[in-house]
């Protein structure tokens, strides 16, 4: 079996090493060690750090990645039948995310219109002062 260094599968897969090593600690890729200690990578990485980007470019977090892959045997690189069946268990999450940026999008342009620029009355990000009783800090932005 064809192995890569990190330094390889990073140049390969144009992820860093720093994020392959950080996906490796969450369980997500795997490696061997040497008897120098170094990681070696399987070759199907390379696939299993693609499904990895593109399910985080349309927003899945990497739990949800985490639990994808782990429905795969063998901790294997997903197949183009598995990307089918994982992307379908999708859509409904993925749906309300797209429901959720387009309600976001239309109070957007709401929001430059109003130009009240204010945390306190803004629709957008405190509808109805709701967070007021918090304090001040970080806000939230739900719909």
């Amino acid at each position: 079996m064809e192995s890569l260094t990190i330094g390889q599968l990073a140049r390969r897969s144009g992820v860093a090493t720093s994020a392959i090593r950080f996906y490796e600690s969450k369980g997500l890729v795997d490696s061997e060690r040497t008897s120098g200690n170094q990681r070696r990578y399987p070759k199907a990485t390379l696939r299993r750090i693609a499904f990895i980007r593109t399910a985080q470019r349309v927003g899945l977090s990497l739990e949800e990645i985490g639990a994808a892959l782990s429905t795969l045997p063998d901790k294997r690189a997903p197949t183009k039948a598995d990307w089918h069946r994982l992307s379908t268990t999708w859509r409904p999450r993925l749906d309300e995310q797209i429901r959720r940026i387009e309600l976001l999008r239309e109070r957007l342009d709401g929001c430059i219109g109003c130009g009240c620029l204010s945390l306190r009355s803004c629709t957008l990000v405190n509808p109805g002062d709701q967070l007021a009783a918090d304090g001040p800090g970080a806000v939230r932005l739900e719909p």
